[in-house]
């Protein structure tokens, strides 16, 4: 049986995100057992209190959610980030540099990532509303090469997109998973068939707004 609270990181990731609810995201992470909580990153540090003495792990943001940083301003801001007690980074690859097919640049700029993340799980936003299914694999074939742990479909922040779907996430775990990367699924995960659905697709993390509500399959 599957428990789908362990593949969980409860996400809230809005711009006007407050305190009170960032305690309440913590504290049904903490009740509900979940994986992780993925956060903003001014809101590591006030995480990382709430959950000390729990084994609920802080995944944050970088480059996020257009990809339009330098890769210094992200270097910068995943070793920020780290200190601030995140045990799990997820960026944005370089989709710009990807639609050139630069993909050396899309490769360097992860794997600078994954040289301060060497002892912290990586995980690579692929952006698949914005990606067929060459650039899908072109993607993942990059954070292969450079190292990352994980890679993941979703921002959640495309507009009219519809985050993850079965098709992306199988074609994922199939380029991925034989190097020994996992897949995260994010974007538009409401309901606890489709949270199924992608985890027999492959998916071993889940990122949702809607936890609790899959949990007690209220939707």
């Amino acid at each position: 049986m599957i428990e789908i609270n362990n593949y969980i990181e409860h996400t809230l990731l809005k711009a006007d995100a407050t305190n009170k609810e960032i305690e309440k995201l913590v504290e049904d992470a903490i009740n509900y057992k979940f994986f992780g909580v993925c956060i903003n990153p001014s809101y590591v540090e006030l995480t990382n209190t709430l959950l000390k003495g729990s084994n609920v792990k802080i995944v944050t943001v970088v480059n996020f959610p257009l990809s339009n940083n330098t890769i210094d301003m992200t270097l910068y801001q995943t070793q920020r980030v780290l200190e601030l007690g995140a045990k799990e980074v997820d960026t944005v690859l370089n989709i710009s540099a990807l639609k050139n097919k630069d993909y050396k640049k899309v490769e360097q700029d992860i794997k600078k990532t994954k040289e301060i993340c060497a002892n912290n799980t990586l995980k690579v936003i692929l952006e698949t509303d914005l990606l067929n299914e060459l650039e899908i694999v072109e993607s993942c074939k990059c954070a292969i090469n450079a190292g990352a742990d994980f890679v993941k479909t979703s921002t959640g922040f495309v507009k009219n997109g519809v985050g993850a779907t079965v098709s992306a996430v199988k074609l994922m775990y199939e380029t991925v998973n034989p190097q020994g990367l996992g897949v995260k699924a994010s974007g538009g995960i409401k309901d606890y068939t489709k949270a199924r659905a992608l985890i027999e697709a492959g998916a071993q993390r889940l990122g949702t707004s809607s936890g609790v509500e899959i949990i007690t399959r209220k939707v």
